[in-house]
């Protein structure tokens, strides 16, 4: 009898937890669509201030905007971070083409993030075709000194999942112009990573690693469209020369912040749960996509908190990180001062990978995390929200460091996300309010079940 009424018990507890649960979740989705500032700041930061380069004028009006808006939500703590930054200008519109006789073509391209200038004269040279860096590596230096490599190895569209296309060609912009210039092409360009065909080349780093300055070659991207119509143009002209001309240039590193707000904890304060997206932002289009989207978004998470009068148990803090996408500088001086305060950090939740609609969650954690967050699927069904996997969270909490933490990526709809990836049409036009408004209330639902049940 005794087994039997404890049974009763623990299922009547279960059922209440659940149900006071669900409501939560309720207000909070209710809330987010009804009354979030996510898509009002997100307009802001997009056409007030625009581009957030790091180290640009932007990435400082951005820092200045987002730690008013948050001093506005009456958080317990508001403050900014300092980070030393890299400064890397593009300068003037980069120019590309081919003339066949009195006929100029030209193709639409941008200097890749980090790249060096070509000469001020630019440079003229013969163009060879390459998939991919093997390809590139038998050809030897015999066949690449003194050519332009154009490495066009398109992301590959049987890929369901887009960052995973993503992840399997990437290698050519990241690495393209340093396994060439060892061979001694003169320039590289490489095919935008992008799944539509269109004429906007898309940026994004390359890497030199421990090049000498004077032996880096300048890098650009070329759009999908170009990509293709070079190509052709190659296979009619293989010994077709490209003209190509770019000035953009490295100056010295310059002071910026992470920026940085929190509640705190009401039971166990000394408990961090971290929440962010990169202020950041490439300089063609606006950011709005990467990341002003999950930017806003992670600020809407405490905005969702302090509206619904949730004292969460352990402290929330919100991080918008600088330099994500040329440095990772703010990621990693955030774990740096973490390590040295030795603070305990639980949690930590990364959305970058766009506004669009939310489909569950990315999960770097112990197999008991693991399950204790799956279990909670059920809530999330109403919303939706079906993805719970394990893989990577985030590029800006993945340095951060405590002795037990789950890790957590927010999981959009991917497929439309590299249409706008670091290009010139990455703009406040491009996100969908509603769509917004919902990944913030599925990162808030997260985080407040993780709050209740850690």
């Amino acid at each position: 009898m005794k087994k039997i009424t404890f049974l009763l018990l623990l299922q009547s507890t279960i059922f209440f937890s659940q149900t006071s649960d669900e409501a939560m979740l309720k207000q909070i989705y209710k809330s987010a669509l009804t009354e979030s500032s996510c898509y009002h700041w997100l307009d802001d930061l997009s056409n007030k201030v625009g581009q957030r380069l790091s180290g640009s004028k932007g990435a400082e009006q951005g820092v200045r905007y987002t730690k008013q808006q948050l001093e506005t939500l009456g958080l317990d703590n508001v403050y900014l971070q300092e980070v030393m930054v890299p400064k890397w200008v593009r300068g003037e519109k980069e120019v590309a083409y081919v003339q066949l006789g009195k006929n100029k073509i030209s193709f639409p391209i941008c200097a890749l993030g980090l790249s060096v200038a070509t000469p001020t004269k630019g440079v003229t040279a013969k163009v060879i075709e390459v998939k991919s860096l093997d390809e590139l590596k038998a050809l030897g230096t015999e066949k690449v000194k003194g050519n332009i490599i154009f490495f066009n190895r398109p992301m590959n569209p049987e890929f369901i999942e887009t960052m995973n296309a993503y992840g399997n060609c990437v290698d050519q912009r990241s690495s393209g112009a340093r396994e060439a210039g060892k061979l001694g092409a003169v320039a590289v360009i490489v095919r935008s990573m992008n799944l539509r065909l269109d004429d906007f080349p898309h940026t994004g780093m390359t890497n030199y690693k421990d090049t000498p300055q004077q032996e880096r070659i300048p890098a650009a991207a070329i759009s999908t469209n170009g990509a293709e119509a070079l190509s052709k143009l190659l296979k009619d002209r293989p010994n077709a020369k490209m003209y190509f001309k770019q000035s953009c240039e490295q100056l010295d590193d310059v002071l910026s912040y992470n920026v940085i707000g929190e509640i705190k904890g009401t039971e166990h304060p000394e408990r961090i749960m971290v929440v962010g997206g990169h202020l950041d932002s490439w300089d063609l289009g606006d950011g709005s996509q990467d990341d002003g989207a999950g930017c806003m978004q992670s600020m809407a998470v405490l905005e969702l908190f302090k509206k619904l009068q949730y004292k969460p148990k352990n402290t929330i803090r919100v991080v918008l990180f600088m330099n994500e996408e040329n440095g990772v500088r703010g990621g990693d001086k955030y774990a740096q001062i973490a390590k040295e305060k030795r603070e305990n950090h639980i949690f930590a939740m990364e959305s970058d990978s766009g506004g669009f609609s939310p489909r569950g969650f990315s999960i770097e954690s112990d197999a008991a995390s693991f399950t204790k967050i799956s279990g909670w699927k059920k809530l999330f069904e109403p919303y939706l929200i079906h993805i719970f996997e394990k893989g990577h969270s985030g590029t800006d909490i993945e340095p951060i460091e405590s002795p037990q933490i789950t890790k957590v990526g927010l999981h959009p709809d991917s497929q439309r996300y590299f249409d706008y990836h670091h290009a010139a049409n990455d703009t406040f036009d491009a996100v969908n309010k509603r769509e917004l408004e919902l990944g913030a209330a599925t990162m808030a639902s997260l985080i407040y079940l993780f709050d209740q049940y850690n």
